[in-house]
């Protein structure tokens, strides 16, 4: 790989970095004063919505060129990888199995989880959906 796209690839990825992290933030701070802390909806929020994201940017940048290695980094990479947290969510599964929360820990990985699939293949089909054809 060319040094020069490596390192602009780089500076992309911390650009987007810096802007997921400060929307989870954000998210998770609303939803806290909104909801309340009785269950992680910040994170939960910003991991369903990633995985849409995700699913969707990826089929997006199909047959994009050169371009796409930038906007995979930026987008992808940087700001849903900012944004989304798996090490939060294991973290919060912890907290609740050490309150003896374990049911409310199972839950919440399991809607994590099976909902996170579900919407990363939803964003793929909604992107092949409203791709244009060629």
């Amino acid at each position: 790989m060319n040094p020069s796209l490596w390192w602009q690839q780089l500076a992309l990825v911390m650009a987007g970095g810096a802007l997921g992290a400060a929307g989870r933030f954000w998210i998770g701070g609303y939803l806290l004063r909104q909801i309340g802390s009785g269950f992680p909806w910040g994170t939960l929020a910003v991991n369903l919505f990633g995985s849409f994201a995700a699913g969707y940017v990826a089929i997006w940048l199909e047959g994009r060129g050169q371009a796409a290695l930038y906007w995979r980094a930026f987008l992808i990479v940087g700001v849903i990888g900012g944004l989304t947290t798996y090490s939060a969510l294991m973290l919060e599964c912890l907290l609740f199995a050490r309150s003896q929360r374990t049911s409310m820990m199972l839950g919440y990985l399991a809607i994590t989880l099976f909902a996170g699939l579900a919407l990363v293949w939803l964003g793929a089909r909604t992107a092949a959906w409203l791709r244009p054809w060629p």
